[in-house]
């Protein structure tokens, strides 16, 4: 009999075939087969849910608090919307502390004060000793509609520009968990990104928040729906010292890590450094940087390629399997 995997959950290629070929085919409509980070409604609406089972449920950085309110505007500001509203639904683990209670409420509030949205609508449940594992938090969140992605603009040259380092959110989690006997001070980039909005005026043509799958698994999915293929260089990738070395020592792949606060943008080629700039002006994009660009000269159509560090091209795809289990 066929069950349900870890690797179903990965944000990576076996999500996404469930995905098409169970949920996009069941629940068949205009709104679903998007499969963008929000769905555009009409009258200008935004919406989008999220459900978060991170653990552990406090971490460097953060906890699944600071996670659940950011994570749900993220999707909305990528998707080219103005986070407004969100709704709450907690679904908690019998005997679960009263003062952990506490302390992810006031996360909540805080983060949401962060992100300019309200609070406004939720549910509670409360489940057998057992049957849980302490907390899940369900957040769904309404937008105004700013602007629409338009990769049916995107051409050869333009810029791929990451608003800062890769991995510090895995990582953190990951350390947080104590089950590598490693120790670095790294802090989950935890962050909503309200401060791309204007971006959308200014010219930028897509946009994902980077998290379950890394930026090799966006970027991945991203090129499958162009006709050309995408470069990017790993000496422009930004990378902590932490999280390289960290990555070192266990053998992970920096791309395929989750973030909780970047994300990667495609801008038209003549505007890529005044985006940049415009990016670096914010203290959670100061180590932005463009890491690469669209092609029609270097591979194949629908392919990403790593121009490595010893001069080499090395094709990228979608993550495979389950790296972190319930990261965020």
């Amino acid at each position: 009999m066929k069950k349900v995997s870890l690797e179903l959950g990965s944000g990576g290629k076996l999500m996404r075939d469930f995905i098409a070929q169970h949920i996009v085919k069941t629940f068949k409509n205009p709104f679903l087969e998007e499969l963008a980070d929000s769905a555009h409604l009409p009258q200008q609406i935004a919406f989008t849910t999220d459900s978060y089972v991170v653990d552990p449920i406090f971490f460097p950085g953060g906890d699944i608090g600071t996670l659940s309110i950011n994570g749900t505007v993220n999707d909305l500001v990528v998707s080219g919307a103005l986070p407004k509203y969100i709704s709450l639904s907690l679904i908690l683990e019998e005997g679960l502390a009263w003062e952990d209670l506490e302390k992810i409420l006031k996360s909540l509030k805080k983060s949401a004060i962060k992100a300019a949205v309200e609070i406004i609508t939720g549910d509670t449940k409360v489940v057998r000793r057992g049957q849980g594992d302490k907390i899940y938090i369900n957040t769904s969140g309404v937008g105004r509609i700013i602007a629409k992605p338009a990769i049916h603009k995107i051409r050869p040259r333009d810029k791929i520009i990451l608003t800062g380092t890769l991995g510090e959110h895995s990582i953190a989690v990951m350390l947080a968990r104590e089950d590598f006997g490693l120790e670095a001070k790294v802090k989950s980039d935890c962050a909503p990104l309200n401060f791309l909005l204007p971006l959308w005026k200014k010219g930028v043509l897509w946009m994902r928040d980077i998290t379950r799958g890394g930026l090799a698994t966006v970027l991945s999915e991203l090129v499958e729906k162009t006709p050309f293929s995408l470069l990017i260089e790993e000496e422009k990738i930004p990378l902590s010292r932490a999280v390289r070395g960290a990555s070192e020592l266990l053998g992970i792949d920096p791309l395929y890590l989750a973030c909780e606060g970047r994300a990667v943008i495609v801008v038209p080629e003549k505007k890529g450094e005044g985006i940049l700039e415009e990016i670096r002006k914010d203290k959670l994009g100061k180590k932005a940087e463009i890491i690469g660009q669209i092609e029609d000269k270097v591979g194949k159509p629908g392919e990403l390629l790593l121009s490595t560090l010893s001069g080499g091209l090395r094709l990228l795809e979608s993550l495979t399997s389950e790296l972190l289990p319930r990261i965020c």
